[in-house]
């Protein structure tokens, strides 16, 4: 499944309509940092 531009957009629309725009960076950090983690582990296997 992959994203296009539109569809980013309208998920970050949402996600700044939920959270406001002064949580947003700390979310997006958290979530790249969970990614991360994620994909280590997985080669870790």
């Amino acid at each position: 499944m992959r994203l296009g531009l539109p569809e980013l957009l309208i998920i970050l629309t949402i996600l700044l309509l939920l959270f406001g725009a002064k949580r947003l960076p700390g979310l997006a950090k958290s979530l790249g940092k969970s990614t991360r983690e994620f994909k280590t582990g997985l080669e870790e296997e």
